[in-house]
């Protein structure tokens, strides 16, 4: 099963339920949140780590759409929330490789890259990511057993930091009935 490996027991990022409840306007930089029909439930929470430095921050109060992708897609950049095993909080992160994508490493000086459809995949900040040799290791597994492509229902998720995170490059590739719903950040002042 893909979400099946678990190689790392530490929670890098969590969030967990927030009791100061904001003022919410679904239109929010990273998207907008628009059919809320198959949405099954809502929450604010607070943001508890620092995975998506840069893009969200420690402290920060997101919302979370559970059920969203029941009847929306899944698109690239999507923040979505993660069942992650052995945890009590989900996690949270970043689409950032999909079904049919074609995925490989490529080796530089500072490590390893990951290529989607040939192009490094950056950061929010424009940043490739850069694995160690033991984080590209995960990936390179799948790589093999999936022949450089993405299966469907698949995907490669991962935080905001380029040296890596708590995500895909510990844990694989995710499948999409462990996909929660999907985040956005809540702006001070609505």
């Amino acid at each position: 099963m893909i979400s099946g490996l678990v190689v790392v027991s530490l929670l890098a990022f969590a969030i967990f339920l927030s009791s100061d409840k904001k003022f919410f306007s679904p239109e929010t930089e990273r998207g907008i949140v628009k059919d809320l029909g198959c949405v099954s439930s809502t929450e604010e929470r607070i943001v508890r780590g620092n995975s998506l430095t840069g893009l969200i921050e420690s402290s920060e109060t997101v919302k979370i759409f559970f059920g969203y992708y029941d009847c929306n897609e899944i698109k690239k950049e999507d923040i979505i929330v993660y069942f992650y095993a052995g945890n009590e909080e989900p996690l949270i992160k970043i689409v950032k490789g999909m079904p049919e994508d074609k995925f490989a490493f490529q080796k530089t000086e500072a490590g390893w890259r990951i290529l989607i459809n040939g192009e490094a995949v950056k950061n929010s900040k424009g940043e490739s990511y850069s694995l160690s040799e033991k984080g590209s290791k995960m990936l390179s597994l799948y790589e093999r057993d999936y022949k450089g492509i993405i299966p469907a229902n698949a995907y490669l998720i991962l935080g905001n930091l380029a040296s890596g995170s708590l995500d895909s490059t510990h844990f694989g590739l995710i499948g999409k009935q462990d996909i929660l719903g999907k985040a956005e950040l809540i702006k001070n002042g609505g």
